[in-house]
């Protein structure tokens, strides 16, 4: 699953989404762009409510990685 960041994205926005995965069990990675900062999320993310996390502040998008057949 990958996070999108607003580029109006705060730090204490950034801080949110971290807490929140760690919260519920996650790993992460954040890549950190010049106009955008997107953070890769590791694990099972079939539980995680992906309109929750969208509806965080300074979420612009989240995108579900297919799983292989």
């Amino acid at each position: 699953m990958l996070v999108i960041m607003k580029k109006s994205a705060t730090e204490e926005n950034l801080q949110d989404i971290k807490q929140y995965l760690v919260d519920r069990d996650y790993d992460f990675h954040q890549s950190t762009g010049a106009n955008r900062i997107i953070i890769g999320v590791i694990g099972d993310t079939a539980s995680i409510d992906q309109s929750e996390l969208r509806a965080l502040p300074g979420v612009l998008e989240v995108f579900k990685i297919p799983e292989e057949a």
